[in-house]
């Protein structure tokens, strides 16, 4: 009845409404004007609050960075969210404004047609659509780039600390060897680690550390390990050849860092072993249960350029242990207390029984349950064994 008379024209508050004109809320119901209105104002909070963090968002990459094409990108991405916002406002405001009016009012239909706003709206905005897509395209490439640069990143530290103290060792037949190494913190360390054959055959083993903790010191350590290298491989004698590591270490001018190592090389012919120290902690021989510190030899590297190092030699019988480490171990601390030189060599005693591997990790479980659980500095541990008599 009421669409009838609607369409045969009717007088409405002295005013005739045109053929057709049907009232908003005898077409639509008002709960489902209602529910719309509810609906929109909960689409108006979250994109406004998704707008709000955008805005956030860009001015933080305002204050960090010039680059233009990122701000257009967030500036773009924060004109989207706010015209989102705009639209869920209007669905509100015009579907509440219908369902509020009286069923005659006419406004209650222009009310609806405010929705055509952020329709003309994203009309205007579609003119940078291109723009941004491409600048979206840029952005999937960055980040692809970013996410191999982490990947780079993550894997740098440990192939680093991979050269500098190997996980696996080579072959070294007539020798048990084993070792342990622990990062102060994170991965990289100032510690090194080598073992290899020199040209003659005989067995080469060099523990050294390198003042510090950080990338720096990885880097001075790698340098210095593989100059020593080359140096054993021209001098037959290690205080030689620590000598002339001394020089081109000396040449770096680095007055704030300072290298100590230990260099041992076994002749299994002869049945000896040579060293020579740069102003290593001692290194402990143990034969027939019997203890014995193998001293320095010479001051640290990179001090005094023409500093002397002399080379010693001790006779290796089968069963006979050597044991180098960095000052990591021995100055791992409890309170004011160091765990010691004569606690490893205690340690040393005890275990000269079993396998170099499993030595290496007492000594360090050792030291890092007298410090409480937890040693701050670098460590790393070398046991080479003698296992033959040939």
């Amino acid at each position: 009845m009421e669409i009838g008379r609607a369409f045969a024209g009717v007088r409405r508050r002295g005013a005739l409404l045109p053929v057709g004109a049907v009232t908003c809320t005898a077409v639509v119901p008002r709960w489902l004007l209602l529910l719309v209105c509810g609906l929109g104002l909960a689409g108006a909070g979250v994109w406004g609050r998704s707008a709000a963090l955008r805005l956030r968002s860009l001015r933080r990459l305002r204050s960090l960075t010039d680059e233009p094409d990122i701000n257009m990108l967030a500036t773009g991405a924060l004109a989207r969210d706010v015209h989102s916002a705009g639209l869920y406002v209007v669905i509100a405001v015009a579907s509440g404004f219908a369902a509020a009016a009286h069923p005659d009012h006419e406004a209650a239909w222009w009310a609806l047609c405010l929705i055509a706003v952020p329709v003309v709206a994203s009309l205007a905005l579609a003119r940078y659509a291109k723009r941004d897509a491409l600048l979206s395209d840029k952005r999937v490439s960055i980040e692809h780039r970013a996410v191999e640069l982490l990947q780079q990143a993550d894997a740098a530290p440990n192939r680093w600390a991979e050269r500098l103290a190997p996980n696996t060792l080579p072959p070294t037949p007539g020798y048990s060897v084993g070792h342990v190494r622990q990062a102060g913190t994170g991965v990289m360390s100032g510690d090194l680690l080598d073992v290899y054959h020199l040209p003659s055959g005989r067995l080469c083993c060099v523990v050294g550390d390198v003042s510090g903790h950080d990338v720096e010191a990885s880097i001075t350590a790698l340098q210095t390990k593989f100059l020593l290298r080359s140096y054993l491989r021209r001098y037959r004698d290690p205080g030689q050849a620590l000598e002339e590591l001394n020089r081109q270490l000396v040449d770096y001018e680095r007055p704030e860092e300072f290298v100590s190592l230990f260099v041992v090389v076994f002749d299994t012919e002869a049945g000896t072993l040579r060293y020579a120290s740069a102003g290593h902690p001692s290194v402990w021989l143990c034969q027939d249960h019997h203890v014995r510190p193998l001293r320095s030899t010479g001051p640290l590297l990179m001090l005094d350029g023409e500093a002397t190092y002399l080379s010693r030699e001790e006779s290796v019988s089968a069963g006979d242990v050597v044991v180098m480490f960095t000052d990591g171990l021995v100055e791992a601390r409890s309170g004011q207390q160091f765990f010691g030189e004569e606690r490893v060599a205690a340690a040393v005693r005890r275990a000269s029984e079993v396998e170099p591997a499993v030595l290496c990790r007492q000594l360090l479980d050792a030291a890092t349950e007298f410090a409480g659980g937890r040693i701050t500095d670098d460590v790393t541990v070398l046991a080479v064994k003698r296992v033959d008599g040939d």
